[in-house]
């Protein structure tokens, strides 16, 4: 592995580039820092997780105050979540996600304030954050949902299984929705069971006061997996933005990279 993990080679930059709007010819002031440049300086954030203006000038990447700004500009632009799906699809199509089953759970990151905080469960002198995912079978993340740490797994879920973004990659009509859901008793709820069955998906929740459903923790292992992934990247360790959806950018960009692993694993360059 590379040890400069922020460096975005040129099989990446070919599947990120024409989801970036190409800059005004004729706009005033000096001459922007190329996309590519402020890419790695925000991964370079992601993986160090130092304040914008501590961020290296002799690597080339411009100032912290450029990359913040063109990580506010592409995430309104909905680049993130697109790269997200562009990479769930061509993961799929090499037959690398396990639609047969799908994986929910939420640890908490600690975090420094602003919205989606509130007081966590195991200090609540401290505010917190959240993050609730869902992982396909492999253990590939799918979606992921910031709230307060106080918020309960269970009122979460159908919004993680609601928010998989439609997946093509193979024939037919692009894929969202997975053919189980896996969950812990944190999850047990009549009214969870019935809606997932509305959406043609089988609960297989663990419930309150009897034993766990056998083997279930063998099939859920790889959320925690992929939590682990996640939390690898020291920006979400700890979340410091304010601002919840510069947090949540970083969150799609830090699944994407994520497939963006597995599918150099699996063999696959895309073009």
């Amino acid at each position: 592995m590379t040890t400069r993990p922020w460096i975005v080679d040129d099989a990446l930059w070919a599947v990120s580039e024409p989801l970036l709007s190409p800059w005004p010819e004729r706009s005033p002031g000096p001459k922007p820092v190329p996309d590519r440049l402020c890419l790695q300086g925000i991964l370079y954030v992601v993986h160090q997780d130092i304040a914008w203006q501590l961020l290296p000038l002799e690597l080339g990447f411009g100032s912290g105050q450029t990359c913040w700004w063109r990580l506010d500009r592409w995430q309104q632009a909905g680049v993130f979540d697109e790269l997200h799906r562009i990479l769930l699809a061509k993961l799929s199509a090499v037959g690398e996600l396990d639609w047969s089953r799908a994986c929910v759970d939420g640890p908490c990151p600690r975090e420094k304030g602003g919205a989606a905080t509130g007081p966590s469960p195991v200090d609540r002198r401290k505010t917190g954050s959240k993050h609730h995912l869902i992982c396909d079978g492999k253990g590939i993340p799918l979606h992921v949902v910031t709230t307060a740490a106080n918020v309960n797994d269970i009122t979460q879920t159908l919004a993680l299984v609601d928010g998989i973004p439609p997946v093509a990659g193979r024939p037919g009509h692009p894929r969202r929705r997975p053919d189980a859901v896996l969950g812990d008793n944190a999850y047990d709820s009549r009214a969870i069971r019935r809606e997932l069955r509305k959406r043609r998906i089988m609960p297989v929740i663990s419930r309150k006061g009897v034993p766990n459903i056998k083997g279930l923790g063998k099939l859920r292992y790889v959320v925690e997996q992929t939590f682990a992934l996640l939390h690898q990247f020291k920006r979400l360790a700890v979340r410091w933005e304010r601002r919840l959806e510069l947090h949540d950018a970083f969150v799609s960009l830090g699944c994407s990279l994520i497939c963006w692993r597995r599918l150099r694993k699996a063999g696959s360059h895309p073009r």
